[in-house]
This record gives structure tokens, C-alpha cells and sequence, in this order.
């Protein structure tokens, strides 16, 4: 991307207001961010109906066993691993079931890896080895939405029939035109000109956890607010499925720990098992049944 091109960008605008702000009192640049970041949410706000439609899309390939896999280079593409990361513990995914990749690699999550982000080559690869179905969907994230990895990315998942969103903060984008779902958050000018790690990258993790939180809501992830797929790998995990049964349930702790047991500590089948009054092996075969769908198990 030449000069010419970045200065059309609102996320690349300068600022002239902000010219002196490394004279200004440490306390007063960070009021100052802080109400700059204050209008990141309603900028999301405003994209709130292309965001649901494309969760719908979405979700409804993941039904069918479809992939979500973020697609970016620098703070987007590490914001979408991050993302993809966190979907295991927190909704118990199937291993490659979120994935995110990034322009140049895992090196890439800690280093800058030269001239990554202006390969759409590179992101044809990364895509051609997940082998995409047209059940798939990717995201391809970008602040300008111009990057050539994002761009390549959504343009090969497309000829591949996967699903497409674009998520950027410039409207008329590239990455918007080349995707089935358009989002377009644009938060403005940053206080340090053109680090979109700042505003464009909170839109974007904002964004990312809709996504993500609520097509797992809508596969039958959670029962009511409770991360009732948690995957307890630690002690404190371990905590929190005792504690996210009690509140489904209700039971007594010593009731919650039999349940708990029998299920091998997974929280779904033990509050089938306290709120069914059915035994484990049962409660395994009702969700089963359901796609894993615990109000509808209860229902059965």
C-alpha cells in the first residue's frame, strides 16, 4: 500500500489537535485515550444487524459441522487467535473447530515477520491446508481493510464455498466488497497515527467475541448464561463447574460432587442427572440425542 492510498484511510488520519500530546501530563493522555475509547462501542453499535446476520450464517454451518477460522495479519490476525484459543476451555470445542491463523505463522504472534501481511499466496495456503468445505466460515479481519492476507483469504475461502465476513474499520473497504457479510466499525482516527492496535483493535476483539460468544450460544454451548461446556483443566476451572452446576441446579454440594463424579466432572450431563433425576449413562446418550443441547435434552 502506497502513501497515497494510506492517507484515504480515517484509520491512518492525522490528528493535528494531538500534535503536542507527548508534552501533556501522563494523567491527561490517559483521559485523553480513555474517551477516545469510550466511542468504540457505539461505533460497534452501529454495525449490531450486519454483526447478528453473520453469526447466523455461521452458526448455522457449525450445526453441519463447519469450522470458524479468523484470517489477519499483525493485532488483527493475533486478536483472531486469540479468540480461537480461548474457545476450547471456555465452550469445550472440538480440537480445529475455531482456528485462527495468522500472516506468517505462530513467529508472527511474537515478531514481525517480513512482507507476511502482502502475501494473499500465503493466506491460499494456510486455507488449502485446513481443506475447506463449504460448511467452513472465515473471517477475515483487517483495521484497513486492504490487507492483502485478509483480502486473498476471504477471496479463496469464497471460490471455495465457505461462508465470508469482512471485519474492518474503513467503510467501502476492499475486504467488505469481497466478503458475503460486510462489517465495517469505524472508530476514527487514533491518537497515535495509524496504531490501529488501539481503537480499531478493541472494535475488533469486541466484534470477535460476538461472534464467537454467540454462535456458541446459538449451538447449544451454554444453558441460560453458564458455560455449561467448560473444559475443567485446572483447579480453578474444577471450581467453577461445581459452582455453574449449583446454580443450574440447585442441589447440595454433596449431591453436585456424586453428579460431578459419575460424569467424569463434565457439567452438563451431571445437571441432567440432578435436574432429570436420571443416571449418567443416560444423561450422555440424552445429549447425544440432541446434538448436545441441554435444554433440549431436559425436554425429552
Amino acid at each position: 500500500m502506497n502513501p497515497s492510498e494510506l492517507s484515504t484511510l480515517t484509520t491512518e488520519a492525522f490528528r493535528p489537535e494531538l500534535a503536542d500530546v507527548d508534552r501533556l501530563p501522563t494523567a491527561e493522555i490517559a483521559r485523553l485515550m480513555n474517551a477516545e475509547d469510550q466511542s468504540v462501542p457505539a461505533a460497534v453499535a452501529g454495525q449490531l444487524p450486519r454483526i447478528a446476520a453473520a453469526i447466523d450464517a455461521t452458526a448455522e454451518r457449525m450445526a453441519h459441522g463447519g469450522r470458524l477460522v479468523y484470517a489477519g495479519a499483525g493485532t488483527a490476525g493475533r486478536l483472531g487467535v486469540l479468540d480461537a484459543s480461548e474457545c476450547p476451555p471456555t465452550f469445550n470445542t472440538a480440537p480445529g473447530q475455531v482456528v485462527g491463523l495468522i500472516a506468517g505463522g505462530p513467529t508472527a504472534l511474537l515478531e514481525a515477520v517480513e512482507g507476511a501481511e502482502d502475501s494473499r499466496a500465503l493466506a491460499t495456503a494456510d486455507l488449502d491446508a485446513l481443506c475447506l468445505t463449504s460448511d467452513d466460515t472465515v473471517v477475515g479481519v483487517s483495521a484497513s481493510g486492504r490487507t492483502p492476507y485478509a483480502l486473498g483469504a476471504v477471496e479463496h475461502a469464497r471460490e471455495a464455498g465457505a461462508l465470508t465476513i469482512g471485519l474492518a474499520c474503513n467503510t467501502g473497504s476492499a475486504l467488505a466488497a469481497a466478503s458475503e457479510h460486510a462489517i465495517e466499525v469505524v472508530v476514527g482516527p487514533e491518537l497515535v497515527t495509524g496504531s490501529t492496535r488501539l481503537k480499531a483493535g478493541t472494535a475488533q476483539k469486541l466484534v470477535l467475541n460476538m461472534i464467537s460468544t454467540i454462535t456458541m450460544i446459538r449451538l447449544g454451548k451454554t444453558y441460560g448464561n453458564l458455560m455449561v461446556d467448560v473444559r475443567a483443566t485446572n483447579d480453578k476451572l474444577r471450581a467453577r463447574s461445581r459452582r455453574i452446576v449449583s446454580l443450574a441446579t440447585g442441589a447440595s454440594d454433596a449431591d453436585i460432587e456424586t453428579a460431578l463424579t459419575a460424569t467424569d466432572g463434565e457439567v452438563k450431563p451431571a445437571i441432567l442427572v440432578l435436574l432429570a433425576g436420571v443416571d449418567a449413562d443416560t444423561a450422555h446418550q440424552l445429549l447425544a440425542k440432541t446434538g448436545g443441547r441441554l435444554r433440549a435434552a431436559l425436554d425429552q
